[in-house]
């Protein structure tokens, strides 16, 4: 069973999710931005938004850098953001922040390093027993991994006051993301997925963002294919 769970979760689920999550994020970082993936795992996510959008510039940090990465990695304490006030352009969290104890703490870093916005996914704990349904979905993506779960899930007034309180102005929401195959996505997906943009201030940079990157999708050129058996990825958080 302990290997079972594993070979479902990668041929079923794991290249549709993290092909359609790196097309979702793609669409909202601003062009020629450049990128700290916060929390990276291997930096696989990242690639795959790289891929997509060639004109950014992505590097990642993580309490943990694996031998082989898909990206620059480098090592941090997983409070502090190792990084200059305003220095980089985009700080992207993916499925990160409801795996630390207090989502807040690496969210002001966010805002303090990232000069233009931020952009994230993750989870709301608002629909039918989406409580128990994250935390089936985390345990079954993350404890094979050995990731710690403290199955810290917001609902979305929550996520809202959090982004009102470090004086950010939420541009983007999304909460249908359509990750999983039907009907899987019926219990799976819904509303309990949600990527935003979290902007610091008006600049060119984010005006036109959302059409620049649309284009850059649109040619984007093909990328290398997502293989869950030669790559452990960040933690994957779903079944």
């Amino acid at each position: 069973m302990k290997t079972l769970i594993p070979t479902i979760h990668g041929a079923w689920v794991y290249n549709r999710r993290v092909q359609r999550i790196a097309r979702i994020l793609a669409e909202i970082i601003p062009r020629n931005a450049s990128v700290l993936d916060v929390g990276c795992g291997d930096g696989l996510l990242s690639s795959q938004i790289q891929c997509l959008r060639p004109d950014l510039n992505v590097r990642g940090i993580d309490v943990l850098v694996r031998k082989e990465t898909h990206i620059p990695v480098m090592q941090f304490d997983g409070i502090a953001i190792p990084e200059r006030s305003g220095s980089l352009d985009v700080v992207l969290f993916a499925d990160v922040l409801h795996h630390t104890v207090d989502p807040m703490i690496l969210l002001r870093e966010a805002a303090r390093v990232a000069r233009h916005c931020i952009v994230m996914k993750d989870h709301t704990r608002d629909s039918l027993l989406a409580g128990p349904v994250l935390r089936f979905m985390d345990f079954v993506g993350n404890a094979h991994h050995g990731v710690a779960l403290p199955y810290n899930y917001w609902p979305r007034r929550r996520w809202l006051e959090a982004f009102q309180e470090l004086g950010l102005t939420l541009n983007v929401w999304r909460d249908s993301l359509r990750l999983y195959p039907w009907p899987a996505d019926l219990m799976f997906g819904r509303s309990l997925h949600f990527v935003a943009r979290l902007v610091k201030a008006p600049t060119s940079l984010l005006d036109n963002g959302s059409a620049q990157t649309i284009r850059c999708i649109s040619n984007a050129r093909p990328c290398v294919p997502v293989d869950p058996k030669s790559s452990t990825s960040r933690v994957t958080d779903q079944p």
